[in-house]
């Protein structure tokens, strides 16, 4: 699972530049304004939205967003402000994300619904093969699409083993640092994947047997979309309905 099954799903027509997802660091702040910063999580933290490539490179952070704050908001926002850069995708590539991001033009999330499977963990579950098997095109592009954007999974997951401060900040920091540690580590960490050199770190995350915890079992609450058309959204729908079909077909000739 994880890399080398998504290796087929990159083959299949496909043009994937990276994956984006939202990750929580603790956050030290006053307690006047803590409530801000109290999420899902149950304790104050920084939100930031973050890009990496396949090569488990960070290509994108926006860091410091208080810890209420939604995926979605925090996406929204950033494809509509041009001073931060964004790297929007280009022609007919696109970015994996996931299932609280809005599956458009550029963004290609998984298949929702109450009753389709979507997380490699849901499809570990079952007592025979068969009920642990993907069942029909949606559930299978899921699956393929939850192997492939597990990459940036394991991306958090090396820099946060990393960086012991990421997970106490300490309460003398400034907030205004505290983003800054965040975003410096991030440069670090792309550092030290780019000089090719070993490191246990990386090395680990490319054992079949790693199993980063993963942040995207979480709830999402969606927010509508900003600059979006219906016919981005039906485009993108469309994009994914073929890559469903093109994978039962290859499936069935193998």
């Amino acid at each position: 699972m994880g890399l080398k099954k998504s290796r087929s799903f990159c083959t299949l027509g496909t043009k994937f530049i990276g994956a984006i997802d939202g990750t929580h660091v603790r956050a030290s702040v006053r307690l006047k304004d803590q409530t801000k910063y109290i999420g899902r999580k149950g304790y104050a933290t920084q939100n930031r939205m973050v890009v990496c490539d396949f090569n488990m490179c960070f290509t994108f952070v926006w860091a410091g967003w208080e810890g209420s704050a939604h995926d979605t908001r925090i996406f929204n926002e950033a494809l509509r402000r041009p001073e931060l850069l964004f790297p929007h995708p280009t022609g007919d590539k696109y970015y994996v994300v996931d299932a609280g991001y809005p599956n458009t033009k550029g963004y290609l999330a998984p298949y929702k619904g109450q009753t389709i499977r979507y997380h490699i963990p849901e499809f570990q579950r079952g007592q025979s093969s068969a009920m642990r098997a993907p069942r029909g095109p949606k559930e299978t592009f899921n699956y393929h699409h939850s192997s492939l954007r597990n990459i940036i999974e394991r991306t958090f997951g090396v820099w946060k083993a990393r960086w012991a401060l990421l997970r106490d900040m300490h309460v003398n920091y400034t907030y205004e640092h505290q983003v800054s540690i965040v975003i410096t580590s991030m440069a670090i960490h792309n550092f030290v994947k780019k000089c090719g050199m070993f490191d246990e770190a990386f090395n680990t995350t490319q054992q079949e047997s790693y199993n980063p915890r993963s942040t995207s079992d979480e709830l999402h609450e969606e927010v509508p979309s900003t600059n979006r058309t219906d016919n981005d959204g039906m485009y993108m729908a469309a994009i994914r309905d073929v890559i469903a079909q093109d994978i039962m077909e290859s499936r069935r000739r193998t």
